[in-house]
C-alpha cells in the first residue's frame, strides 16, 4: 500500500487486521526451506559471521525472535512484539523520500533444527497487498564443527504492483539495502563478529 505520510498505529492495526484474509501473492509457499527456488524470480542470498560458540547463538536466537533484523531507519516492522510462529502476519513499513509503502507478510514456516548445524530461524511470505511476490528466510546457523554462527538470508522475489513494477531498478536498491543494513542490524545485536 502506498502512502504520502506515515501511517498512525490504528491505520496499521487496521491494516493487519485486513492481512488475516489475504491470501499469498506467490503460489511457491515454502520454497526456501529446501533451496528449491523457482526460476521465474531473482535470487538474493546473504550472510555474515555473528562470531563463534554458545553465547553467540543464543544472543542471535533472542535477536531474531525480537526481530532486530528489522531496526532499520528507513524501515519499521509492526509489530516487533509478534511471535514467531506459522500464520502470524506482520507489516513492513518502508520510507524513502517522504513516501512510505506498507507492505503485509505472513510466517510460513520455522526453522529449529539441531545437529551438526544447528539452525533457527523462520520464513515469512508476501501477501496480496505487497508491491513484490516472493518469500525470504532469516536463520542462524550455529556450524559445531568451526563453533562458527552466521545470520543467513534466502529470498526471491519479483514485483507485484503497478509501481514496483515500473519502479524496479529501484525497488532492487532497496532490497540490496534491506540485505546489508540486516546483516548489520545483526552484527549490532548479537554483539560484533568475534
Amino acid at each position: 500500500m502506498f502512502l504520502v505520510s506515515a501511517p498512525s498505529h490504528e491505520q496499521i492495526d487496521r491494516f493487519l487486521s485486513q492481512a488475516g484474509k489475504l491470501d499469498f501473492s506467490y503460489c511457491e509457499i515454502g520454497a526456501t526451506s529446501n533451496s528449491d527456488i523457482p526460476a521465474a524470480y531473482v535470487v538474493d542470498h546473504n550472510r555474515v559471521r555473528l562470531g563463534t560458540g554458545l553465547q553467540t547463538w543464543d544472543r542471535a536466537v533472542e535477536a531474531i525472535r525480537q526481530w532486530k533484523m528489522f531496526e532499520m531507519d528507513w524501515l519499521r516492522l509492526y509489530w516487533p512484539t509478534a511471535p514467531i510462529v506459522v500464520g502470524q502476519d506482520v507489516a513492513v513499513l518502508a520510507r524513502y523520500l517522504n513516501c512510505h509503502w506498507l507492505n503485509g507478510a505472513r510466517i510460513v514456516y520455522v526453522v529449529d533444527e539441531d545437529g551438526p548445524i544447528r539452525r533457527f530461524g523462520f520464513a515469512y511470505g508476501t501477501l496480496s497487498d505487497h508491491a513484490e511476490s516472493g518469500e525470504e528466510r532469516f536463520s542462524i546457523e550455529w556450524h559445531r564443527q568451526s563453533d562458527e554462527v552466521w545470520y543467513d538470508i534466502l529470498a526471491f522475489s519479483r514485483p507485484n504492483q503497478f509501481w514496483s513494477k515500473i519502479g524496479y531498478p529501484f525497488a532492487r536498491r532497496l532490497q540490496k539495502k534491506f540485505a546489508a543494513e540486516s546483516k548489520a542490524a545483526m552484527v549490532r545485536a548479537v554483539g560484533g563478529n568475534s
